[in-house]
């Protein structure tokens, strides 16, 4: 569905940042929306999901255990 999203977790990214994590997020909302850019009346909804997509996807990633790796993601606040 998002084939331009890459993948976030190590080994395949070593290093994720949180504007990795959130043009993830971005690039996900504008796909099930079908906006590149929402219209003004729907720009708050629009935000509010990806800040939504942003707290799960790092919500996973801090979660996932990558075997061979005894260390995990830091959590972010």
């Amino acid at each position: 569905m998002c084939r331009s999203i890459k993948t976030l977790r190590p080994p395949a990214t070593p290093e994720v940042t949180d504007e990795d994590i959130r043009a993830a997020a971005l690039q996900y909302v504008r796909k099930v929306s079908g906006f590149r850019a929402p219209a003004a009346h729907n720009r708050e909804v629009f935000d509010q999901a990806v800040d939504a997509v942003t707290a799960a996807t790092q919500e996973l990633l801090d979660g996932l255990q990558i075997r061979g790796s005894t260390a995990r993601r830091s959590s972010r606040p």
